[in-house]
C-alpha cells in the first residue's frame, strides 16, 4: 500500500485500503459485467440509456446473487452458457431447412 500522506500510521492507511476496496468490489462488476465502461453512445440521450441499462443489469445481478449464492462472475458466465446452448439447439433445429449451397 502506497500513499502520499505521510503522517499516516499503518493502521491508518490499512483502515482507508479497506474502505477503497468496498467501493472496487462494486466497481469492477458494474464496468465488466454489465458492459457500462464499453459504452459505444455518442449522445447524452443515449448514453444516459446506456448507464439505466447498466444499473439495471447491476440491480438484477444482485438480487441473483443474494437469491443462488453465486458471485457476479459466475452468474455471467452461466447465462452465457445458457444462451450459447439455447443457440446450438436452435440452430440444430433450424439447420435442414436452411439450404446447402449458399453463396
Amino acid at each position: 500500500m502506497v500513499s502520499s500522506d505521510t503522517s499516516l500510521d499503518q493502521a491508518q492507511l490499512t483502515t482507508i485500503y479497506q474502505r477503497r476496496w468496498k467501493v472496487e468490489e462494486h466497481h469492477k462488476p458494474l464496468k465488466q459485467n454489465t458492459s457500462l465502461g464499453k459504452s459505444p453512445t455518442k449522445t447524452p440521450n443515449t448514453q444516459a440509456n446506456h448507464f439505466f441499462a447498466s444499473i439495471l443489469a447491476y440491480t438484477k445481478l444482485e438480487i441473483l446473487k443474494l437469491q443462488l449464492g453465486m458471485g457476479h462472475f459466475r452468474l455471467k458466465a452461466q447465462l452465457y452458457l445458457t444462451g450459447l446452448k439455447a443457440m446450438s439447439q436452435e440452430l440444430a433445429r433450424i439447420s435442414p431447412k436452411l439450404p446447402r449451397n449458399i453463396s
